[in-house]
């Protein structure tokens, strides 16, 4: 491992690794990555693999949307074969509070150049023709989401970046952030100190807790999203879209001969836990049967959960720490980290290089928007 460093990286997951990726692009190769377990171990490897450029906020939008354009070039980039199949995103919405939402969030995206429809229940069925759709006031599609695989995103970023000379500590935790007059010196490991004077926290739902080897407080709370694989009804195209049942955050997604099969526990309380519970997967049945009657009795192949982590408005700090010279947030994305994971890297890129983010304004991603009262919150969270 280097004694010192330009930049060390915290976090081996795919935000960290498209950050090393972009960082060596821009010739910036003096750089390591600190990873406690393997590179996309954590969150990253139990994603769904999700990118929807379908956002509330301006600022979501342009990210998605960015991100798509890099994935469409990942493999030309990078050599890596993303997987990413623009199947599309199909939001069913039940509520007039919910379809309101989403006429104002389509007129927003149409603004920014997205190509999205809002369309009838009927019309939904079509696309996905098991689904109930008795009480979908309305749904929002758009073609260009889809999904990818978070692992090889990662790991193709992760091979670059070393091919370019950035190093990859697999195996090692950080221990602390050395300070000297308000500004980072040394990011402390299991196996020895790294000088540096940036430090890049990248560590998901730890995030927090990294922060504050610092001395700095971050609202970022880990939670558990659980995520099941199960068989495919035979009337469920292996080409379907997304589908998210809004109201009650319902989704599911084909997945090679089967489904991905997910959804959010609102009661649940913030936990590291990856545990799976049965609980939940009763609920989780309730709510897919319910859209989904084809659902009922299909076989269950395996669970798993990972974390969110969590922001009081469920956006990303993003960006230069003010009370520590050198200290870098790319975390709390709220769900969104895979899917953002490309412009991220990007953004913090031009942060550290240019100094200043000159793709996509993202001031509304500064921790400092937790001190004042103008905090704008993502509504299309799942």
């Amino acid at each position: 491992m280097r004694e010192r460093a330009d930049v060390v990286i915290i976090g081996g997951g795919v935000i960290g690794a498209s950050i090393a990726f972009h960082l060596a692009q821009r010739g910036l190769t003096d750089v390591v990555i600190v990873e406690r377990s393997a590179l996309g171990a954590g969150s990253t490897g139990r994603s769904a693999g999700g990118v929807r450029q379908q956002f509330s906020t301006e600022t979501n939008c342009r990210m998605s949307m960015l991100s798509v354009q890099k994935l469409r070039s990942f493999e030309s980039d990078t050599g890596w074969d993303p997987g990413f199949q623009q199947v599309g995103y199909l939001f069913l919405l039940t509520t007039p509070q919910d379809w309101e939402l989403f006429q104002r969030n389509v007129a927003l995206q149409r603004g920014l150049g997205l190509e999205v429809d809002l369309t009838a229940a009927q019309a939904a069925k079509a696309m996905v023709p098991p689904l109930m759709v008795d009480d979908v006031l309305g749904a929002a599609f758009c073609s260009t989401d889809g999904h990818a695989d978070p692992t090889n995103v990662c790991l193709g970023y992760a091979a670059v970046a070393r091919e370019l000379g950035v190093e990859v500590c697999s195996g090692v935790s950080v221990t602390g952030i050395s300070l000297e007059a308000g500004a980072v010196t040394a990011v402390e490991t299991s196996e020895g100190s790294i000088r540096t004077p940036c430090a890049v926290i990248a560590a998901g739902p730890w995030s927090g807790e990294v922060a504050r080897c610092a001395g700095i407080e971050v609202p970022i709370q880990p939670y558990r999203r659980q995520l099941y694989y199960i068989e495919r009804a035979d009337s469920i195209r292996s080409t379907a879209p997304m589908v998210v049942d809004f109201a009650s955050s319902m989704y599911f997604r084909p997945e090679g001969p089967g489904l991905l099969l997910g959804m959010t526990d609102r009661s649940e309380p913030s936990s590291f836990s990856t545990n799976t519970d049965d609980r939940f997967l009763a609920m989780l049945i309730d709510q897919a049967v319910r859209r989904v009657p084809v659902l009922e009795g299909v076989g269950f192949i395996r669970g798993w959960a990972g974390l969110y982590d969590v922001t009081p408005d469920a956006n990303p700090i993003l960006g230069p720490i003010p009370d520590v010279q050198g200290l870098i947030m790319a975390s709390g994305f709220s769900g969104h980290g895979f899917m953002h994971a490309p412009a991220t890297g990007q953004l913090i890129a031009e942060i550290l290089v240019d100094g200043n983010a000159r793709s996509i304004d993202v001031s509304a991603f500064s921790s400092e928007r937790f001190r004042g009262e103008g905090i704008t919150p993502e509504r299309n969270v799942i």
